[in-house]
């Protein structure tokens, strides 16, 4: 690793000192935070008693005063550093969960409240800071005596995009990155589908109650959340969009003013949102975590594929979790893959680490599978949609049968249940209800004669025209078991282009791009199809005008015809991905990734 230009980079410290030294008012670590450490179960023992010094001024690029607390191991000798830098506050879970646990693993932990945030001076901003604040950040650690130019970074969601800004630019001592369900593009946060595209309501709108109060404490982001909870129906339900979020949040919210009145990536305002270059280096070897229901999924993937291209050492761990409970119940998988990680790179400690490069859990087996790779191997098997029989999938395309439509009217949109989000509803959900409704066509096999293995990405390839030209087109993959239980799988959205109107030359051909995915459908289940104009209100509604979606007042339905031939996509597995029992497989990465380091010694 190369130094940076007029100064070698410290490998080690000068002397053996004690961090307590450095810190004459250092403290036990907040009672909250270690009741908490207590709760949390399958962690590791502990080898340090941690020391704890809070409210540490850190100036940032432009000199505004950013608080941060400092955990580090009572003990005589080097030690690494971890930097995390958050806009959510430095209590809790921060503190038990990063700056207890790996303080005890033999960590100096750096936690930073990001500009305008946690007490910090300056501005909040969702991106425009970062990338400059956590290089003065490292700058101020450079001239602390218990830091040995050995640093590594951590965090989820939007702690994330914070390493990700500092590797778009990476000084020398970076030399570890875990991204735990994290975001490197708010455009695409807010966006997902890309542009032209609907606008991400509900975990927009969730994920902006979190950025305003999460760091004010337990009691102010419990009375927020009920807030907009409370107002969440009228929001989605009233027009314009732009004002009818207000009162769940008592007034206006200025980042979601604007990525609501600038959907379009190149628009001056996104300039500098989307870190993911930061991907295409080979530059800092880094982990990456998610969940196959983490409204982050997408882009974790994307930051993995760019990370092999350009050749840079990674790590992907997909567990069956949402954004969420990656970091609670999925907690004791995501800190033996992070510390195995941070101590293969850090401490020079390889025994945490797995033996293949890719790890995921396969939802219906209910079982981990290691890969060398993602996606794995895989054969693309059609299913072509049939009117016949009340919507079937069928192995053959049908000649001759005329198209199927369904009305889109978004003054009753089609709701959404489960999938992507960031509220309580989210993951896999029974769509019994949904698939009742006159605006959702399926399309479903016969019940499988043996089991189909599905790993990587899934799309539906459709020919579309509508009466319009202003619509939304919903898929989604369900798996039917023996009782008619229908659960969703995967999705996707894709906007339509005004051409697919009638009076257009023929149906349009559009592919809807769905959420990778890593599921077995057993032997007597069915596969099942959904194509519908929406999900509502984790998407904003189209309102069949062409308006933009802030400032529109009016309501049109839309008829939506689908022609055939028409496909459902599947990657059906190849002989690679063959499984392990998941319990036994993450006893044994547990047990290695808490091996004793000699390194720690």
């Amino acid at each position: 690793m190369e130094s940076a230009p007029g100064r070698a980079v410290r490998t080690r410290n000068r002397g053996t000192v004690t961090a307590t030294t450095h810190h004459p008012t250092a403290k036990q670590p907040p009672l909250s935070a270690r009741v908490l450490r207590r709760t949390l179960r399958g962690m590791p023992a502990r080898r340090h008693d941690v020391g704890f010094a809070s409210g540490l001024v850190v100036p940032a690029a432009d000199g505004s005063p950013l608080l941060t607390d400092h955990y580090f191991p009572r003990a005589a000798g080097d030690f690494p550093t971890l930097l995390v830098r958050s806009p959510y506050g430095r209590g809790i879970p921060w503190a038990p969960m990063f700056g207890i646990l790996f303080a005890e693993q033999g960590f100096h932990v750096v936690l930073q409240s990001s500009r305008g945030t946690g007490g910090s001076g300056g501005t909040d901003a969702l991106w425009q800071h970062e990338a400059a604040d956590g290089r003065a950040a490292v700058a101020w650690l450079r001239r602390q005596p218990w830091f040995t130019g050995v640093l590594g970074t951590l965090g989820p969601s939007a702690l994330g995009y914070t390493q990700w800004a500092l590797a778009t630019d990476p000084p020398p001592e970076l030399r570890a990155m875990v991204v735990q369900v994290g975001v490197h593009d708010w455009h695409g946060f807010f966006y997902p589908s890309g542009h032209p595209g609907p606008f991400a309501l509900e975990s927009s709108l969730v994920s902006a109650v979190g950025r305003l109060h999460y760091g004010r404490g337990v009691v102010a982001l419990a009375r927020a959340g009920l807030r907009l909870q409370r107002n969440l129906r009228g929001i989605a339900r009233k027009l314009p969009l732009g004002e009818a979020y207000v009162p769940g949040f008592g007034g206006r919210v200025p980042f979601l003013d604007e990525a609501m009145a600038r959907p379009d990536p190149e628009d001056a305002y996104w300039r500098g949102a989307d870190a993911g270059a930061a991907g295409a280096r080979a530059a800092v070897p880094t982990s990456l975590i998610t969940g196959w229901h983490d409204v982050c999924l997408d882009q974790t993937l994307q930051q993995y594929d760019r990370l092999r291209r350009a050749g840079c050492e990674t790590s992907l761990l997909v567990g069956p979790w949402t954004h969420n409970s990656a970091m609670e119940r999925g907690w004791p998988e995501v800190f033996a893959e992070t510390l195995g990680w941070l101590r293969a790179h850090l401490c020079d400690d390889a025994s945490g680490l797995r033996d293949t490069r890719v790890r995921v859990h396969v939802g219906g087996r209910q079982e981990w599978r290691d890969l060398s790779d993602w996606p794995p191997v895989a054969m693309e098997r059609r299913w072509y949609l049939d009117g016949g029989d009340g919507g079937a999938l069928t192995a053959k395309a049908p000649e001759g049968a005329p198209p199927l439509s369904f009305r889109y009217d978004p003054a009753d949109p089609t709701p959404s249940v489960g999938g992507l989000l960031l509220s309580r509803a989210v993951g896999p959900q029974d769509n019994a209800a949904l698939e009742s409704r006159a605006d959702v066509l399926t399309f479903t096999t016969p019940p499988l004669t043996e089991p189909l293995d599905v790993l990587g990405a899934v799309a539906v390839e459709l020919r579309v025209t509508t009466d319009t030209g202003h619509a939304d087109v919903f898929a989604r993959l369900c798996d039917v078991d023996e009782r008619g239980r229908s659960v969703n799988v995967c999705d996707g959205i894709r906007r339509l282009d005004p051409a697919t109107a009638d009076g257009a030359p023929g149906p349009a051909e559009v592919t809807v791009a769905m959420s990778p995915t890593a599921h077995s459908f057993a032997a007597g289940h069915r596969v099942r199809l959904q194509v519908s104009g929406g999900a509502h209100p984790r998407f904003a509604r189209n309102t069949g005008t062409g308006e933009p979606p802030s400032t529109a007042t009016r309501l049109v339905p839309v008829v939506i015809s689908l022609h055939h031939p028409s496909a459902l996509v599947l990657p059906e597995a190849g002989p690679e991905t063959e499984g392990v029992d998941g319990a036994e497989r993450a006893r044994s990465q547990t047990k290695k990734a808490f091996m004793p380091s000699t390194s720690d010694r």
